[in-house]
């Protein structure tokens, strides 16, 4: 059984097996989570992207899938990168942002990764409501067959907090 957890603040300060990455599809850094991780944690990050970018994903991680690098120095042993989908009202990409929390816990189960914090995926930049936001990262991290024993989810600010403090209910 996963036990969900809730926590407000910086992703980067988290202690956990795993750290998930909100990346972009070229691996490579960006702004937001994606760029905080990179800077806290470090060049180890960005030199392990960059060869999975130069062996299985020279056009880039797709959105919905999930990969594994070191977390160089955060306090973790990995970060999970996923690329979550851009939010768009004429078209349902629900499904590709479940993809992405299933995809990262299948990554963790694959580690070994006992404990996962996880960002607000495509809340940011990326647009994506929080509320239905919350709603599909919970729902399918309920959902999830995950010999993970913790599920963080870290939000960035109160608002975010709050929304998903409704959500888990």
């Amino acid at each position: 059984m996963t036990t969900i957890t809730l926590a407000q603040g910086d992703i980067t300060a988290q202690s956990a097996d795993a750290i998930v990455n909100a990346a972009n599809s070229s691996l490579l850094g960006g702004g937001g989570v994606d760029g905080a991780i990179h800077r806290r944690g470090g060049p180890a990050i960005l030199e392990e992207c960059r060869k999975l970018r130069a062996s299985h994903y020279g056009k880039g991680l797709p959105t919905g899938r999930a990969v594994a690098t070191t977390a160089g120095n955060l306090d973790a042993r990995w970060v999970i990168h996923t690329v979550g989908p851009v939010w768009s009202a004429s078209e349902d990409r629900s499904g590709l942002l479940a993809s992405c929390y299933r995809e990262s816990l299948r990554v963790a189960d694959e580690l070994g990764a006992r404990t996962v914090a996880f960002p607000a995926i495509s809340t940011g930049v990326y647009r994506w409501p929080m509320e239905d936001a919350a709603r599909i990262a919970l729902d399918t991290v309920r959902a999830a067959r995950t010999a993970v024993e913790e599920v963080r989810f870290v939000l960035f600010d109160e608002r975010a907090f709050e929304v998903f403090t409704r959500e888990l209910g």
